[in-house]
């Protein structure tokens, strides 16, 4: 049995490692020692997630925990504080929130001081060790001797890296190989890189399928005859929230298929919607049907996974646009032109933006689809400078502010030490019911106070426009925005999806 003292020993090193291959040998070394199981178990903890996902536990009740006496020796395992976490879970109804605070004021008292440290840490969504997917994918197929691009890809498929070190321990290669697109279990959406212009995109690529980038919320439809389930951009089972998605994938003229694409609110005179309103609508599991009169969702694919029992993941970009093309109208299919000539991808970006669309994705026509990965096969060409940066604490505001938390403090992920960096402040392009929104949002995210601000978890991810990065001695990575001001929060982004700090760095100017 694996202990939660070697869990937390494990994470304190690897937190005062620099060194990659340092990191990778200690996680390889508790993943060894560990059953299958609870080897997932440690996985998901020290990349700073639950295998229950949210288990109703806020910060108030973390903190009256904290307050509780520890143990003096360590006498925890993992497999205890699993049972415990999946019994919060699935406390509910009158009186839960009571009981959730018992029983974890409870199992900190059974802990040691560091290890309510590190419980606190991982509840509140802070642990910062730098055992991020990426190492420890490499620290899986260290322990399992196995590939570490059989684990990527069997991750990618899964989109559970804790599955999947259950399934190298337990049966090698040959469990991970059996890993592939299965219906009703969502995979990881491809992801675009940033490019300059159209030209830098067809630089890159040469020739190249341009989509319109749409600004709604991705969606990822599986269908199997009559069932049909569609998830987020964050895997989230999203159907009750759709009818008009249901309806229409029930009209394709396929038993089986999986599909990639986004919805978004189209207003009458055919441009999109601002994005507040289309996830005002996707996020609404309440009066569906009303919601559904006022705000129609339409919905563009522009990617196939499977079809009829045959996996298309890892086939060219080229033949899953045929496939398209063979089974969905017109209609429903993202706009699409397949060009070599810099020139005509310029006049496409800018019928897009004359349609109200951010722009477009360029696409190689011979990249397969790379779940959960940011590669350079997809290229996402926008005209203004943004980044999603991470809210780290805000400021209380005054005059006609006061009362609402205004002064946002923006970090960027720094993936070497699994943390966020500071880069700036703003208040700048926030109306009323937005100051509303965000004041009652960050202070369910409060963990402590100092002076005028409010610290939170960093969760909340904000798209934040700029007119450069200047170099700053105020902020830690030497580094500021320049005119900074909100253009939305990113609601269907997890903090884990927020702009590094070497992609903040490509805006840096000296």
């Amino acid at each position: 049995m694996l202990a939660l003292h070697d869990i937390v020993e494990t994470s304190r090193a690897v937190a005062g490692e620099s060194s990659r291959l340092a990191k990778i040998e200690r996680l390889a070394d508790l993943i060894r020692r560990a059953p299958p199981h609870e080897a997932a178990t440690a996985v998901a903890w020290l990349t700073g997630e639950l295998p229950q996902g949210r288990i109703g536990v806020g910060p108030a009740a973390v903190r009256a925990a904290l307050e509780a006496a520890h143990a003096d020796a360590a006498t925890l395992g993992v497999s205890d504080v699993d049972a415990v976490f999946t019994g919060l879970a699935a406390l509910s109804g009158t009186g839960s929130a009571r009981r959730r605070g018992e029983a974890l004021q409870q199992l900190f008292e059974q802990a040691t001081a560091s290890e309510q440290e590190f419980l606190a840490r991982l509840l509140w969504g802070e642990l910062r060790q730098g055992a991020l997917a990426g190492v420890m994918a490499d620290a899986v197929a260290k322990a399992a001797n196995v590939p570490v691009a059989a684990v990527r890809r069997a991750a990618q498929y899964a989109g559970d890296l804790p599955a999947v070190v259950r399934a190298a321990l337990e049966g090698g290669s040959a469990a991970l190989a059996a890993f592939g697109v299965t219906l009703f279990r969502p995979v990881q959406p491809m992801l675009a890189q940033p490019a300059d212009d159209a030209a830098a995109a067809m630089a890159r690529l040469r020739h190249a399928a341009l989509d319109y980038k749409l600004d709604g919320a991705r969606v990822q439809v599986h269908r199997q005859g009559d069932e049909v389930r569609v998830y987020s951009r964050r895997l989230n089972d999203v159907t009750a929230a759709v009818p008009e998605l249901v309806e229409q994938a029930l009209t394709l003229p396929v038993h089986e298929i999986v599909l990639d694409g986004e919805v978004i609110a189209m207003r009458s005179d055919g441009r999109p919607a601002p994005f507040q309103v289309t996830m005002s609508r996707f996020g609404s599991r309440v009066d569906v049907d009303r919601l559904r009169e006022d705000v129609p969702l339409s919905t563009y694919f522009f990617d196939c996974l499977l079809l009829d029992g045959e996996s298309l993941m890892e086939r060219e970009t080229a033949r899953r646009m045929q496939v398209m093309d063979e089974v969905l109208p017109a209609g429903i299919r993202v706009p699409r032109l397949v060009t070599g000539d810099a020139d005509a991808a310029h006049a496409f970006l800018r019928q897009a933006r004359a349609a109200g669309h951010e722009g477009l994705v360029a696409k190689a026509l011979d990249a397969s689809y790379e779940a959960g990965s940011r590669g350079g096969a997809w290229l996402k060409i926008k005209e203004a400078d943004t980044l999603d940066l991470v809210v780290l604490a805000a400021e209380w505001g005054s005059g006609r502010r006061r009362g609402w938390l205004s002064n946002l403090h923006l970090g960027a992920r720094d993936e070497q030490s699994g943390g966020f960096v500071m880069l700036g402040k703003t208040f700048k392009g926030l109306t009323d019911v937005l100051l509303e929104w965000q004041t009652k949002a960050l202070l369910e995210r409060e963990v402590a106070r100092e002076g005028n601000v409010v610290h939170v978890r960093p969760e909340l991810v904000v798209e934040i426009a700029f007119e450069g990065v200047q170099t700053s001695r105020r902020y830690p990575a030497g580094m500021a925005l320049r005119f900074a001001r909100v253009r939305r929060y990113r609601t269907d982004k997890s903090a884990a999806e927020a702009d590094t700090l070497e992609r903040v760095r490509l805006y840096h100017v000296t």
